[in-house]
């Protein structure tokens, strides 16, 4: 197989460590949730942790599929206070763009640089944004909506069904 080209792997060696710094960004959320005892948010923000590394592991595995030794940076210290639920919500869903951002990012690289392996590898990553900002957007849309007495509580109960795809979706 033909070596990465530099631009493309620049890009993917990029958003490798972005997963990794989401994974690291939703245990974050996961705390501040458990510690204002919105557990139904906490198991759905460390699930969403979770997800995050197997991101991450996907490059990783492409990377080392391709000859190259993924390099982990730093990652920097993920906000971790907040004043409300809403305000969680708005910064999961900041984090989804900005991750659309860097798969596109990565994308038109290997699409510049002909790289198809790559080019077929992002397809996944793309799909998976579209889904990603969906059930951001809703969250959003449900925490600002969480005005009422015991809506927060009802919302916290059952967020895990409202923000899961159905079968038919995954």
């Amino acid at each position: 197989m033909p070596p990465v080209p530099p631009p493309v792997l620049t890009e993917l060696q990029r958003q490798l460590n972005y997963e990794l710094g989401a994974a690291h960004a939703y245990l974050a959320l996961a705390l501040w949730c458990d510690d204002k005892n919105l557990k139904g948010f906490a198991r759905f923000f460390h699930k969403q942790a979770g997800e995050e590394r197997e991101h991450a592991q996907k490059f990783m595995n492409h990377l080392l599929d391709r000859g190259v030794l993924p390099v982990l940076q730093s990652l920097p210290a993920p906000q971790g206070q907040f004043d409300n639920l809403v305000q969680v919500a708005q910064h999961a869903q900041s984090m989804e763009l900005a991750n659309t951002t860097g798969i596109h990012k990565a994308y038109e690289a290997a699409v510049q640089a002909k790289d198809y392996p790559a080019q077929i590898f992002l397809h996944w990553f793309i799909q998976e944004q579209v889904e990603e900002e969906a059930w951001t957007d809703e969250m959003v849309a449900r925490a600002e909506l969480t005005n009422c007495a015991g809506g927060l509580g009802e919302l916290d109960r059952h967020i895990e069904k409202h923000l899961a795809p159905s079968e038919d979706e995954s």
